[in-house]
Order: C-alpha cells, then sequence, then structure tokens
C-alpha cells in the first residue's frame, strides 16, 4: 500500500472485511453456499482505501492481516455510473502499489473474454448491460438471437461467440476461480424502477438470471446501505453475513473530514443573491490567503488551491449566471479569467455572457488547481468529493434542501487529510444560501447534523449560523499559555498494538527528520540484542522448537483389505527449504518481517560452521523460525521495543514540537500506536469559530451571552458561547474570583487543542474532555491550572467519567492546583475535590455518581 491505513478505524475495518471474505469463499467452494455483507462508513472516511488494502491482499496476500493470497480472486466492481467507476479505479491504483493497470481493467464493448482472469478487478457499469449493449446482446430470446434448428445453440448477433453473462457464468462455475462482486455505491441500484417489475441488473447479478447463477459473494460498499442489506435479506440464495460498520465518530476524530460547517442566511426575505455571492467570494479570497499563509509558515508549498462550488437550479438561466459571475469578479478582480469550469449534465462548454466556460470531469476538479469556480447542479456525481472545496454558494430554492445537503456532504474531506492544530478556520467550510431564511435553515442544519437523506450518524460535526472569527486574547499572559500548553493529555490506546512496528516507524521519521542518524539500524540493533539474550537465557526450549521446524511429522494409513482393518504409523521426515521458509514467514508475522530479516542477517553473518553464506541464512531463517514458536520471545521484545520508543519519544519531545505540523502529526500517530500511549501535550490555538446567536425551536434568534477573561475572544475582548445552566453558574463564579486571570473552554471534539482524559466505558475506553480549566496567579507570579467540568449525575457515563477523571487527578495532580466534578444533585451544585485521595477512593467505591456527590462532595453554588 501506499498509504499508511489509520489504525483507529480503518486497519479493523479492513481486518473484518478479510474475515468475512475468507469465510464467504470456504462456504462457497466447500458448501455451495453464497455470502453478501456491506462495509458502512461515512462519507470521507477512505471507503476506497480501504478496499484497496482489501484487494491487494486477497491478489498477493499480507503478512500485516495474517491473510493468505487467493489465487482464484476475480473481482467485479460494478456502479451504475461510469465516470463513477472511472475514479475509483483511479484511486485504487493510487492507494495500493500493486493494483495498476495491468490488474485494473475497464470492460469495454471490444471485451471478448469467455472467461474472468484471476488477479484482476473488472470495473462494470449498469450501462453495459443495458439492451443496446453489445456486450449482453443475444442473452435475451427477445433481442435478436435465434437458435439454431433444434440444437439449442444461439446464433450470436454481431459475430459474438459469447456474452457478458456467459463470461459471469463460466468464471463462477469454474472450481478454481472464486468471483466477487462489489457493489460501490450499494444503496443504489435495489429499487425496482419503471414499474416493469423486472429486476434490477444489481439483482440479476445477486440472484442470477436466465441460467447464469448468482454471484458466491457480494460486497456491498457504500456510506448508507440500509437499501442494500434490506434487498439481500429477502434473497433465499445468500447467507447474510455480520456487516463491517466503521465508528462514524472515529472518523471525525481521525481528522480526514472537516469539523465545522459554518451556513450563512439572509435575516430578511428578499433576493440577495449577489449580495451574498460576493460574501462568499471574500470567503474564498481569505480561505485560500489563510491556507497560503499556513503552507508558507510550515515551509511548504503552497498546494492547496481552494475553490468556491457555485450550485445553480436545474433550468438555469445563462443570463443569471452571467450575471452571478459578473458579481464574483467585481469582488475579486485579481481571480483568473480562466479559472471557470462547469460540471453541468450536458457535458459541454457553456456560453454564460461573454464568457465561455468548459465542461471538467468531476474526477479531474481535485487535480485541476486551475479551477477557483466550479458550476454545479446537483450532487456532482455520486462518490464525487473535492478536498479543495471549501466554499459553497447555493442558489437552489429552499424547498431544494435535499440538494444543497447531499452536495455540501460531499465537500468535507480536509485538504491535507489531517485536522490543522489550532485552526477551526482551516478546519471548516463555509456554505451560503441567498434564496433561504433563519426559519428554512433549519431544516438544513438538521439534515446536516444527522446525516439527512443519507442516514449517516455524524455526532461530532459543527454546523454554525454566521459564526464569528475568535483569536488569541491579547491580555493573557503569556505564561498562561505555556501552563496550558504543558498540561498532559491522553489518547486512547491501541487494541491492536504492534511495539516493534511502532518502533520501526518512529525510526524512520526520526532518521527522516534528522533527529537521529540511522536510527533504523539503531532500533534494529537494541532489538539484536533482546533476542540475542533470550536465545541464550531460552537455549534449551529454542534447541527443541528448532528440532520441531527441522522435522515434518506425519501418519501413514494402512489398510487390510482381507480383514478390513486400519492401522495407522507414525513417519518423520526432514523438513525442507519450503517448510523452513513457511515457518519462518510465520514467525516473521510474529516479530515483525523487517526485523526477522535484519535479524537472519546478523545470525547468517556470525555462524562459523556454515559452508558458504545461503547454507548461514537457512540456518538463520530456522532459528528465527525457532524463536517465532515460543511465546516469551514475542512479549519480551514488544516490552523491549514499547521502552525504546518511549524512550526516544521523551528524549526528542521539545525538537519534534519545532517541527511543521505535518511532521508533528506524524509523531503524534505514532504515540498512539501503544497499548499505553503517552500523554500528549496540546497545540496552541490560533482561531475558533463560535457562534454569536441562540437558535429557538421557532427559528428566532437571541444574541448569546459573552463572557471576558477567556483565552481566545473578539474584537471587544469577549468570548460568545452557549453554555446550559450548569455551565454557566460555573463560569459565572468561577471567573469573578480575585485571584483568576483566565479561562479556557475546552472544545468538545477530537482536535489537538482538546485536553482529553481516558475513561472506561463498558468493555471500551473512551475519551471525555473536562469542561474548563481556569488560570490563576499566585503572589508569587507563578500561574495554576484547575479542571472544574461540570457534568449530569443522572446520565449513564456519568459515574465511568468521575472513575477517569480521578484517574487522571490521581497521575497527574501535582500539575493542577484543583480538579474538580461539579454536578447539580437535590436542587444544590456539588462538588468532587478529586486531588483528596479519600474523595478518590469514594468515587470508585460508588454505586452511582449520584451517591458519589451526595457522601464526599461539598457545596458550592445555590442553585
Amino acid at each position: 500500500m501506499k498509504y499508511t491505513l489509520i489504525d483507529e478505524y480503518q486497519t479493523p475495518a479492513v481486518a473484518d472485511v478479510l474475515d468475512r471474505l475468507k469465510k464467504a469463499r470456504k462456504r462457497w467452494h466447500e458448501d455451495g453456499d453464497k455470502n453478501a455483507f456491506s462495509l458502512t462508513a461515512t462519507t470521507g472516511a477512505g471507503k476506497t482505501v480501504m478496499a484497496a488494502a482489501v484487494i491487494e491482499a486477497l491478489f498477493f496476500g499480507s503478512d500485516d492481516f495474517d491473510f493468505p493470497a487467493d489465487p482464484g480472486a476475480v473481482v467485479i466492481w460494478f456502479s451504475d455510473d461510469p465516470s463513477l467507476n472511472e475514479q475509483s479505479k483511479w484511486r485504487l491504483s493510487q492507494a495500493s502499489d500493486k493494483l495498476t493497470a495491468s490488474n485494473l481493467v475497464t470492460v469495454m464493448n471490444s471485451f471478448g473474454r469467455e472467461q474472468f482472469e484471476p488477479g484482476k478487478v473488472y470495473f462494470l457499469n449498469t450501462h453495459k448491460f443495458s439492451k443496446n449493449s453489445l456486450l449482453v446482446r443475444g442473452h435475451d430470446p427477445d433481442d435478436g438471437a435465434i437458435e439454431k434448428d433444434g440444437m439449442g445453440e444461439r446464433l450470436m448477433p454481431d459475430l459474438r461467440s459469447h456474452t457478458i453473462w456467459d463470461t459471469i457464468k463460466s468464471t463462477i462455475e469454474d472450481p478454481d476461480l472464486t468471483l466477487y462482486l462489489v457493489l460501490d455505491e450499494a444503496h443504489r441500484g435495489m429499487k425496482e424502477g419503471g414499474g416493469s417489475g423486472k429486476p434490477t441488473i444489481v439483482k440479476q447479478l445477486i440472484n442470477g438470471t436466465r441460467g447464469v447463477p448468482g454471484i458466491p459473494v457480494v460486497w456491498g460498499i457504500s456510506a448508507t446501505v440500509q437499501r442494500f442489506n434490506d434487498a439481500i435479506a429477502e434473497m433465499v440464495g445468500h447467507v447474510r453475513l455480520p456487516n463491517v460498520v466503521v465508528d462514524a465518530k472515529k472518523v471525525q476524530d481521525s481528522g480526514l473530514i472537516k469539523d465545522t460547517i459554518n451556513l450563512d442566511v439572509p435575516d430578511e426575505i428578499g433576493d440577495f443573491a449577489t449580495v451574498l455571492l460576493k460574501r462568499g467570494t471574500r470567503s474564498l479570497r481569505d480561505i485560500s490567503d489563510a491556507w497560503a499563509d499556513y503552507m508558507k509558515e510550515q515551509g511548504e508549498p503552497d498546494t492547496v488551491k481552494p475553490l468556491m462550488v457555485l450550485q445553480v437550479p436545474n433550468a438555469p438561466d445563462p443570463k443569471e449566471i452571467s450575471t452571478w459571475l459578473d458579481a464574483i469578479y467585481e469582488e475579486w478582480p485579481d481571480l483568473p479569467h480562466d479559472c471557470i469550469a462547469n460540471v453541468l449534465g450536458e457535458h459541454r462548454t457553456e456560453t454564460f455572457g461573454s464568457r465561455s466556460v468548459p465542461y471538467i470531469e468531476p474526477e479531474r476538479v481535485q487535480e485541476s488547481d486551475w479551477v477557483r469556480i466550479l458550476i454545479a447542479k446537483d450532487a456532482i456525481s455520486t462518490g464525487w468529493d473535492c478536498p479543495r472545496a471549501e466554499v459553497m454558494v447555493s442558489l437552489r430554492a429552499a424547498t431544494d434542501r435535499t440538494h444543497i445537503t447531499q452536495l455540501l456532504g460531499r465537500m468535507m474531506r480536509s485538504p491535507l487529510a489531517r485536522r490543522i492544530p489550532g485552526s477551526d478556520r482551516l478546519n471548516a467550510v463555509d456554505c451560503l444560501l441567498p434564496r433561504f431564511d433563519k426559519r428554512s435553515v433549519t431544516a438544513v442544519v438538521n439534515a446536516l447534523m444527522s446525516g439527512g437523506d443519507t442516514g449517516e450518524d455524524l455526532p461530532l460535526r459543527r454546523v454554525l449560523i454566521r459564526p464569528i472569527e475568535v483569536l488569541p486574547n491579547p491580555a493573557i499572559p503569556e505564561a498562561v499559555w505555556d501552563k496550558l500548553l504543558s498540561l498532559p493529555s491522553q489518547i486512547l490506546p491501541k487494541r491492536l498494538a504492534r511495539p516493534v512496528k511502532r518502533l520501526t516507524a518512529l525510526a524512520h521519521e526520526l532518521a527522516r527528520d534528522g533527529l537521529l542518524p540511522d536510527a533504523g539500524k539503531k532500533a534494529h540493533a537494541e532489538m539484536h540484542k533482546v533476542l540475542d539474550r533470550m536465545r541464550t537465557e531460552l537455549a534449551p526450549k529454542i534447541a527443541t522448537m528448532r528440532a520441531a521446524v527441522m522435522a515434518v511429522e506425519g501418519q501413514t494409513l494402512k489398510a487390510d483389505v482381507a480383514s478390513q482393518g486400519m492401522t495407522f504409523n507414525d513417519f518423520v521426515e526432514v523438513a525442507d527449504y519450503a517448510v523452513i521458509e513457511d515457518a519462518y514467514k510465520r514467525a516473521g508475522r510474529i516479530i515483525s518481517p523487517d526485523l526477522a530479516t535484519t535479524y537472519s542477517e546478523h545470525l547468517a553473518a556470525k555462524d562459523q560452521n556454515a559452508e558458504d553464506e545461503e547454507e548461514a541464512l537457512i540456518g538463520a531463517h530456522t532459528d528465527v523460525a525457532a524463536l517465532g514458536l515460543i511465546p516469551e520471545i514475542k512479549e519480551t521484545l514488544e516490552a523491549a521495543a514499547e521502552a525504546l520508543s518511549d524512550q526516544w519519544l521523551n528524549e526528542y519531545r521539545g525538537v519534534i514540537g519545532t517541527l511543521t505540523d505535518e511532521r508533528q502529526e506524524a509523531y503524534r500517530q505514532i504515540q498512539a500506536l501503544s497499548a499505553n500511549p503517552l500523554d500528549v501535550f496540546l497545540a496552541r490555538p490560533k482561531t475558533w469559530l463560535q457562534p454569536t446567536m441562540a437558535r429557538e425551536a421557532n427559528g428566532t434568534e437571541n444574541p448569546l451571552p459573552r463572557y471576558e477573561k477567556h483565552m481566545l475572544c473578539d474584537a471587544d475582548g469577549l468570548f460568545p458561547d452557549e453554555l446550559n445552566i450548569w455551565e454557566r453558574a460555573v463560569v459565572e463564579a468561577e471567573i469573578e474570583k480575585d485571584e483568576r486571570v483566565a479561562w479556557f473552554r475546552n472544545p468538545a471534539r477530537a482536535s489537538q487543542d482538546s485536553l482529553g482524559v481516558i475513561y472506561d466505558d463498558v468493555d471500551d475506553k473512551r475519551i471525555m474532555r473536562p469542561d474548563f480549566v481556569f488560570f490563576s496567579q499566585h503572589a508569587n507570579g507563578s500561574i495554576v491550572a484547575d479542571i472544574v467540568d461540570p457534568h449530569g449525575h443522572h446520565l449513564a457515563d456519568s459515574l465511568p467519567k468521575l472513575h477517569g477523571l480521578a484517574q487522571y487527578a490521581e497521575a497527574n495532580g501535582h500539575l493542577y492546583g484543583s480538579i474538580d466534578a461539579v454536578s447539580e444533585v437535590e436542587g444544590r451544585y456539588r462538588v468532587l475535590n478529586l486531588q483528596n485521595p479519600q474523595v478518590r477512593s469514594a468515587v470508585y467505591a460508588a454505586a452511582s455518581a449520584k451517591a458519589a456527590y451526595l457522601g464526599s462532595a461539598s457545596i458550592i453554588y445555590k442553585s
């Protein structure tokens, strides 16, 4: 793979999909059972990258996933849109270094193979199965094929010997092949259309048709596959395997998709198209400048060229569009005049006034950075996305909210495929709706928050209406910022931690940045020392395992025909090279393939008894294979790798903090690849987007309260925030204290400037984010931080979160003045002082959060 899978959700999803495919293949060849399942992941999760990893493992095998190759694997990649197929084909080749033009095949009308070849992905779409397609003519008796005189043989039109359906049938019926059907955007094509009652092409592929059996293994991929799942449940021929569902929260946490959508609507009814279009143009110019400044600050080339999507009605008036384009250039005269393109359904150059606007294929928009204004109608195309699309101005009517939310949902990818630390502005997309009002925009907000018509679950997406930008408060002393950035933040541990792989990755990054030359060699040298020591300490056990590797044991069955008796005789043969290499590869999957290679070379170089290098290397492979059979060696090696990684991360923490955001993120990801990850420090907030108005249920708006002393503020030095009644009581009481010099509203999202605390929730670990950090300045000038977290005691996660905060206080209390949990219990606000060991013990022992507050809390505020 060219890309590293995101460990939080892509790696386990790929593992689960491979597990389903392995079971489906086994059931098909052993029992003739057909199986189907789906992969569901929100838009922007990288479904095609995950698919590339799966197909690469299917064709070539994977040590990382301990998955053997399927030598008879044939994949049909099917969608209802040729352009979507081409986009998917391109993405697969970009994600995998093993999936190339030789094994990614677009099926054209000239395709003539009688059987699909193994190790290839064949791209097909609905149009290839239409009645007039050359690929299917002759399959339906009504389309012109006739039969010979009573022989049952078809006389095919166009001098063809077979149809694409015959190719599918031949492939399915070959016992040496396994045909897999991948349905891209699987929610489409499952519904009957036209009132004919005839099954859709997708259903014919799944169920079979006119003597062609259904495809044995079906894998649906989509952001929403409910229609696919319902259709599979109704089909008699396929067994539905458990679906693979990617947690949308983990996708949002990864930073691959943007955190915030900013909506601008007019305050009153009227035609404000040109006014908001000019505002959108200013947003495009400002975000372009912001990206240019950020890339310059990072010392990187200015590769992010934001564009504006101008969404027009289905029957646009060319004169009106010309007026809109004029408004754009009035606002930004320096915008190049050849930077406009269209993705309209007519697929042609359009003329709008004096401007000729060329058509561009949707999949080419992202790479064509000359495009800064893109004219579109609906959702452009299924599966389309463009990380450069930072601004959308929709000139559709309020009744077209579905088209608006579908298109906006395609604009959520982060341009650099990561969250920008401390900058809400660069982690947001702007949407301006001139033909909406405050009341009608509520439907758009609800749709975007819930996933709308797609049914996606998007729990962490923020939708802000006319937010303002708040910047670092110039009145806050630098010492307060230093204190904030020194506070430890926890990150979730990894279930599938691979310490040796983590060490190798860390060594690569340290060497790349010139922090530790030859770090890879040094890391492996330390691991070689560990393995050498273990070989000495466990010499007898290793000798036994080496003998086991060198011997192939079996039994001979002897059947006496006369007596009908059977006897078994044991035999032992000396293992050959193939057997040793197989055992060596299995050991490599345990201690990591890279380390197995370097340690084998290390052992071979020390072998004085071998006749030549080849014999020494075979002997070394045998030794490594024996090591892989001893569990203690894996445990000791991984502990040593974890310790060395943590040592280097601590040693180089300071200099890593001076690197670019991209490089710091690389180390942050490595730091997280642990069952017991080190704490991380917060990134400094640079700009946040804050709402200024509270929206009532009836659509009316009221100004939000603004507070002083916050670390980020508006032009008046105040911070607007929508606080609930508990939070408001805490903030108003705390900032009135004489010693308070600042406070920090801890972001609830998984950003680098948000302080996280781990807690156990049933069988899983999660992250809570305490609401507030308050800062005081003592007489000696020192800055003290206090955590205050108001939380409802009645909620299901209340007690687990209390436990997590208590454990955080136990580990890090020396860095704080106080760590308090607050809740309203029986009409009074009560506080648990988690710095107090007796209070922590009471919290751990409490049967409920309410009991903890009633038993160990002091009263601080009256409600």
